[in-house]
């Protein structure tokens, strides 16, 4: 016999990083690489047994890698596409902790709170970008 669980999780978005609601009516669908990303800092590892499922952040900087068209962290020393802004994962998402590639909604115009980005960004870094960002 099978018996049904239902469980509920509450989970409030961390949305301090965003300087205005401005573009986050208009985002794009991506996927993200999670194997590119540090568990802890862009994400948040699960620990809950019963429902097991870990937590990527909202806000985190991501670039497209040229090679397989996914996103990865932004990082202006890459050479492999991420060293070119994007722009930011707009929404939180949760993932099975096995998964290797998850769908995201990415803030590509818009404004962001440079000091409150998961994971830090210095915009004086970003020195090539596809992305429309103000920085506050």
């Amino acid at each position: 016999m099978l018996q049904p669980i239902t469980t509920q999780r509450s989970v409030t978005a961390t949305i301090e990083w965003l300087g205005s609601r401005h573009g986050t009516d208009d985002t794009d669908t991506i996927t993200l690489d999670i194997t590119r990303f540090t568990s802890g800092t862009h994400y948040v590892p699960s620990t809950d047994t019963s429902q097991p499922y870990s937590l990527f952040k909202s806000g985190v900087p991501v670039g497209k890698i040229t090679a397989s068209g996914l996103y990865g962290p932004f990082d202006e020393t890459a050479t492999d596409g991420r060293q070119v802004l994007a722009g930011f994962v707009v929404a939180e998402t949760l993932f099975a902790p096995t998964a290797t590639k998850v769908p995201a909604a990415l803030l590509w115009h818009g404004t962001v709170r440079a000091a409150k980005v998961p994971g830090g960004l210095n915009p004086a870094d970003v020195t090539a970008t596809t992305a429309l960002i103000r920085y506050v």
